[in-house]
């Protein structure tokens, strides 16, 4: 299991794609397979943890002009994992393109989980290094690149069970994410504004993004709208458990989201734009509503107490599992090992539906 050194494993605040592999790869090992992991130093698991970095590089290489560095110590974590291919039945690739041309000359198959959205530069290396066997996380991500070589379709999961549940809400509206425009939070000050609902936003805020914050959110803070920073998982479970509602008005075209099925685990129904993935995540009328636009939003927060809270949680538990997750994964595994060639797409394809 290859982990993106950039945060630990799983991470001390914001980091989604690491949270997934540590979920994962506990699910795994729970499942009785042997696994190592890649990961930066301070990360912990259940697996045998191999490092180049003692640290995450965000702590190492924390300035925005580390760019260069960064990219030359995951490359260098990378590496060292497929070095030591001949140790492993199977390769799982988290690191996008970073391990793609690593994996192109690997002997041993590697799957390779497509977290983000492939951006239009790096189709390119996709489709040169077709060799390991993509995995999407939504039907969405690859409507975006049809071109590309699916082997299949697994939703992210996570061990939920023990997430805080509130049957009855505090009258407050929350946003977790990042502070980036994509994120729509500025959406989500100004559904709360027509509301006149207080908000709570707890997300990271990146250097580059400064200029984002100074203008579209900084100048609404006050009592009503307020903004709590990067907070630890437990921090924002209880934020979440005890919200009205979650806002997510966000304005890309995003493969998944974390914060909408942990948001549905604590009972707390969702109001999305409709775009990405979220109609694959949220059940329109049952989990939550999907609104064209903020005017749309802010009429779905009215009616958000038809939404039976109980019922959010169950659905996210039962669809959105760690433990599903790992049994896809493990069904991909097993197929591919059943195979005589490294890569042969027609007969996985059949093997495996496309759509999980």
């Amino acid at each position: 299991m290859i982990a993106p050194v950039i945060e630990s494993v799983p991470p001390k605040k914001y980091g989604g794609t690491e949270r997934v592999i540590s979920a994962l790869t506990e699910a795994l090992i729970q499942k009785g397979h042997a696994v190592t992991l890649f990961a930066s130093g301070n990360s912990q698991t259940s697996a045998k943890l191999v490092s180049v970095f003692g640290q995450t590089l965000r702590k190492v290489y924390p300035k925005k002009s580390d760019t260069l560095k960064k990219v030359q110590a995951t490359l260098l974590h990378v590496g060292n994992a497929y070095a030591l291919q001949d140790t492993f039945d199977i390769i799982h690739d988290h690191t996008s393109y970073f391990g793609l041309s690593f994996a192109q000359a690997s002997k041993t198959p590697v799957v390779s989980t497509v977290h983000g959205c492939i951006e239009k530069e790096s189709i390119p290396f996709y489709e040169q290094f077709s060799n390991p066997y993509l995995v999407s996380i939504s039907n969405s991500q690859r409507r975006l690149t049809p071109q590309l070589r699916y082997a299949a379709n697994v939703y992210n999961g996570l061990p939920m069970n023990d997430y805080p549940f509130t049957r009855l809400p505090s009258k407050y509206l929350v946003a977790v994410g990042r502070l980036t425009p994509k994120k729509g939070i500025h959406n989500a000050i100004t559904i709360a504004q027509k509301l006149h609902l207080p908000l709570i936003i707890a997300a990271k805020l990146d250097q580059e993004n400064l200029p984002y914050f100074h203008t579209r959110i900084q100048p609404h803070l006050g009592k009503n709208i307020r903004w709590v920073g990067e907070v630890t998982e437990k921090q924002r479970n209880t934020l979440m458990s005890h919200a009205l509602c979650f806002l997510h008005p966000l304005e890309w075209e995003e493969p998944f989201g974390l914060t909408i099925i942990e948001a549905l685990a604590c009972g707390t129904p969702v109001v999305a734009f409709n775009k990405g993935s979220m109609p694959e995540l949220i059940q329109e009328g049952k989990t939550g509503f999907l609104a064209k636009d903020i005017d749309d939003a802010v009429e779905c927060v009215k009616k958000i107490d038809t939404i039976n809270r109980a019922y959010c949680r169950s659905y996210s538990l039962s669809r959105f599992n760690s433990i599903r997750m790992a049994n896809e994964y493990e069904t991909i595994y097993q197929t591919i090992l059943a195979q005589k060639t490294i890569y042969n797409p027609s007969f996985f394809q059949k093997s495996l539906p496309l759509e999980a």
